[in-house]
């Protein structure tokens, strides 16, 4: 059992990462370039005809869109993955859903007195806020009025740890462990993480990864580099001093292309474990497929997968969100939506307190898109951050035409 202080200090790692999705210190960073082209997404198939019939409910849907930060593929996912289930799932346990959309600017004021008060206001059933960084501020607001309160990943220590409040995926805990069981997996001894020096993120990821490590085997070596350096030569090449068997990245688009073009350079041949924003369009473009060809690969969707779950993604989006590239941010939205349709003990009246006792009950739950991974808020995922539903992840081969494959789920236990 970890103490308070170092407990306090783990929690803040995950405004580390959040995109899936890179949620940099309490500031979001788009994550996906939604101008990739999405011929190249994968197949499509025909949706079923089950349209919903049962009375509808409110959800609310928080997103952040408008301000300095805006990422209307969330939202337009998840409207997607509600057009679906209302047309061609059966809704939410046979229920039509009434989606309460609210833009937040990223900021607390629109957060709260806008947004969160909005939602208790309207009386919604249950707040999905699927990508954001203001969770911290929001939900005390909605779980004070006994509203639950989802999200795809956690950012603050109060998501992580509030009852009412129940995230889907691992976040930074998926991540680390998940890249600590594939070193052991693969016989690796020695994996240098690289990560900026805003805060104390550094020393938050160590506190949470060492003990990982340590117990899969692998040492861990936390490299700090200056966030706003034009060179990172020095300090990449002092970091991989000791020939380390992998080097991890954590940091958001821009940190990516500047990590992965010094280590093209100072380590073309090293083994490296990406997140999912190392992997986006924009990385691509600056450093070319070459620089992650060979990769390892931590995500919670593998949008290149034939997998029925995530064709009917694909199938979902190209239906009723043509102009929306699936292979951006929008499977975010999607994912946080259609998991209420996978939830039971909604068939009849519903209201917060339903949803919520829904969301309790949830166990080995699919997680839409991300085939192998499934969700259980039990609060026993990883103790004693009890709204973790999850701290599974998708474990990928990066293709010479960075695709993913060999994609198998870890941690799943």
């Amino acid at each position: 059992m970890k103490s308070p202080v170092a407990l306090k200090r783990v929690v803040r790692t995950t405004a580390v990462l959040g995109c899936a999705s890179v949620l940099t210190l309490g500031t979001l960073t788009a994550c996906a370039d939604d101008s990739s082209d999405s011929s190249s997404a994968g197949e499509t198939s025909s949706l079923p005809s089950n349209a919903a019939t049962g009375d509808p409910i409110k959800i609310g849907f928080i997103t952040p869109e408008g301000g300095a930060v805006t990422t209307p593929m969330v939202r337009e996912g998840g409207e997607a993955a509600v057009e679906y289930l209302n047309n061609n799932g059966g809704g939410i346990g046979g229920h039509k859903i009434d989606l309460v959309v609210c833009k937040q600017q990223e900021e607390p004021a629109s957060a709260t007195t806008k947004c969160a008060n909005q939602m208790v206001e309207e009386k919604v059933s249950v707040v999905v806020s699927p990508l954001g960084a203001q969770g911290a501020v929001m939900l005390p607001i909605v779980a004070g009025a006994g509203i639950p309160y989802v999200a795809q990943a956690p950012v603050s220590q109060a998501e992580m740890a509030t009852p009412g409040s129940f995230m889907l995926s691992g976040g930074i805990v998926a991540v680390l462990a998940g890249q600590a069981a594939t070193a052991a997996k693969d016989g690796l001894k020695k994996v240098s993480l690289i990560i900026g020096d805003s805060g104390d993120a550094a020393a938050s990821v160590k506190a949470l990864g060492d003990p990982m490590f340590q117990r899969a085997g692998v040492a861990l070596n936390v490299v700090t580099i200056p966030t706003g350096a034009a060179d990172l030569t020095p300090q990449i090449t002092a970091g991989l001093a000791d020939n380390p068997d992998a080097v991890s990245i954590l940091g958001d688009t821009r940190q990516c292309i500047s990590v992965l073009k010094t280590l093209q350079t100072v380590a073309p041949d090293a083994k490296k474990y990406l997140i999912a924003s190392c992997l986006d369009k924009p990385v691509l473009d600056a450093v070319g497929n070459e620089a992650v060809s060979g990769s390892k690969a931590f995500t919670t969707v593998n949008l290149s997968s034939d997998d029925p779950s995530v064709t009917q993604y694909r199938s979902v989006m190209a239906q009723y969100a043509p102009d929306t590239d699936p292979a951006g941010l929008a499977y975010i939205g999607y994912q946080v939506v259609a998991a209420l349709g996978e939830l039971n003990g909604l068939d009849g009246t519903v209201d917060a307190q339903t949803f919520k006792k829904a969301l309790a009950g949830a166990k080995d739950v699919p997680l839409p898109a991300a085939p192998g991974i499934t969700f259980t808020c039990d609060g026993k995922a990883f103790p004693p951050l009890t709204s973790l539903c999850s701290k599974a992840i998708l474990v990928s081969d990066v293709t010479a035409d960075a695709k993913l494959e060999n994609t198998v789920a870890t941690n799943t236990n």
